[in-house]
């Protein structure tokens, strides 16, 4: 298993649908930034959005486990194997996700295998 780099294209705000629905000031989304970067295996990685990775984290756990090789689904979604273009679950302010797969390895922080002393 390899990490994912995880990278914020962009925050959104639809302006229609937030003028309709949305709580009185409401701006894009003030947990994310663009350009910041997050790297992922099988977790959540520290300061990300719970909701976020819930969205995302089955393309993080497919590209972690070589889902990269090809591109996703029948060729109809994203050209370039090994990256998902994602977004938060947020109707009125969504977040734009890069994923990317990479050579790097994954970072347990736990020992999966109980060990004799």
């Amino acid at each position: 298993m390899n990490q994912v780099k995880i990278t914020v294209l962009k925050t959104t705000l639809d302006q229609e649908l937030a003028a309709q629905y949305g709580a009185s000031g409401l701006t894009a989304c003030p947990m994310m930034e663009a350009g910041q970067v997050f790297y992922a295996d099988y977790a959540k990685p520290e300061g990300f959005c719970d909701e976020a990775w819930k969205a995302i984290y089955q393309y993080v756990f497919a590209l972690a486990h070589g889902a990269g090789k090809d591109v996703f689904y029948f060729g109809d979604w994203i050209r370039q194997p090994g990256v998902a273009i994602c977004s938060c679950n947020d109707g009125l302010r969504p977040v734009i996700f890069k994923l990317e797969a990479t050579d790097l390895p994954a970072k347990l922080s736990y020992d999966p295998i109980p060990r004799k002393a």
